[in-house]
């Protein structure tokens, strides 16, 4: 298990996410500091996820052929430029442009993580490689969302964003020096995106993921509101906190299981997932009983990454990286939208609407999922080759 060089694919997710999710828990300082609505705010995550699902596709077709490695050091820098920006952006313009080219880098790096991850292991080894892979997610919700919020109240959230072009420095370096290169996909070896479309199991991932991202991000986006309805602003670092810590015992447990449980999982997540936004909706007065809601949040949506990415790399045989550019952009459509509804309920109904929506869109994804026994196959998995209609 090449564990330095899976650590620096988590690192490259943990500053994908961290960059996403930054405002969330900012969105007051953001919008003090550019004298905006937090509505207005929000628009820093719709923006981010908007230049991710424009970018995914075209940028993986278009880099398919490159050295792996060149291909994810692009990304990364593309996150040192615009998070300098955003850093030093003079205007709610400029800065909502260098948001849209963050999230762009991110589509780019979320299109070839996971295939990059898989192709340096064997196959019974996939699931647990993407585990590690994806362990970047939630570390990046449990510590540095929460920190994130501390140094923006403390410093300014221009900081925050300062810290992550640091990372980034960093990132560089260590994928220069830990990961190994792997060759691009050869032009006769790629297949024309109806074909990958087709095979089976595809579009049943794909809209289980749209449906769940969107109830996720509904809510998580405005999370600062949804507290402050009900008298708990002060906590938002603390909340944050209880779903990442929650999340990485969700990401452990199905890392060590997805390999031989993924369909059982995926249902038994989404039940949870459901079970925490009706908490989240019907007892916010009383806070102990949101931190009860929280936990089972993050511990039921902690490992939907490693699932749901999963469930399309065995689904799209020698196609991961296409596919996974087909997740990155439906996972960011949800992300976008959730954005964008989530700030008309919150306009319209006030913090507490976001938990009821995200009940709403978590019945309709655990249907999904159970309707779709080929995109989640259960048992053990044998290897990532499915076959096309």
């Amino acid at each position: 298990m090449p564990v330095a060089a899976l650590l620096a694919f988590a690192m490259t997710g943990f500053i994908a996410i961290l960059t996403e999710t930054l405002p969330a828990g900012l969105l007051p300082q953001i919008g003090h500091g550019l004298q905006i609505s937090e509505a207005m705010a929000g628009q820093f995550v719709t923006l981010y996820a908007l230049g991710s699902l424009l970018a995914a596709m075209p940028l993986t077709l278009a880099t398919q052929h490159w050295p792996r490695r060149r291909t994810l050091l692009t990304a990364v820098v593309g996150f040192l430029l615009f998070n300098t920006l955003t850093t030093v952006a003079p205007s709610y313009g400029v800065a909502l442009v260098s948001r849209f080219m963050a999230g762009v880098a991110a589509g780019l790096s979320w299109g070839i993580l996971a295939g990059y991850a898989r192709r340096l292991v064997p196959p019974h080894l996939q699931g647990k490689a993407l585990a590690i892979a994806m362990v970047g997610t939630p570390l990046a919700l449990s510590l540095g969302t929460p920190a994130g919020t501390w140094m923006g109240a403390a410093l300014g959230w221009r900081a925050a964003f300062a810290v992550m072009s640091a990372l980034a420095v960093l990132l560089v370096v260590w994928i220069l020096k830990a990961v190994p290169d792997l060759p691009g996909q050869r032009a006769e070896a790629r297949a024309p995106l109806r074909a990958v479309l087709r095979l089976r199991g595809v579009v049943p991932v794909l809209a289980v993921i749209m449906v769940w991202m969107l109830g996720h991000n509904v809510l998580y986006t405005y999370v600062a509101p949804y507290l402050a309805a009900h008298g708990l602003q002060a906590r938002v670092d603390t909340v944050l906190l209880t779903f990442g810590i929650t999340s990485l015992a969700g990401i452990w447990i199905i890392g060590a299981t997805v390999d031989r449980w993924l369909r059982p999982l995926v249902l038994l997540c989404l039940a949870g997932f459901g079970m925490a936004s009706l908490l989240l909706a019907t007892a916010a007065t009383v806070p102990w009983l949101v931190y009860a809601g929280v936990a089972l949040w993050g511990l039921s949506f902690g490992g939907a990454a490693t699932l749901l990415q999963t469930a399309a790399a065995d689904c799209a045989g020698h196609h991961v990286d296409v596919v996974q550019a087909m997740v990155t952009t439906s996972w960011n459509l949800a992300i976008a939208l959730g954005g964008l509804s989530g700030g008309v309920l919150l306009a319209r109904f006030g913090g507490n609407a976001a938990p009821w929506a995200m009940a709403a869109l978590s019945v309709l994804a655990l249907l999904l999922a159970a309707w779709a026994r080929h995109g989640f196959r259960p048992g053990m998995r044998h290897g990532p080759a499915i076959t096309a209609h």
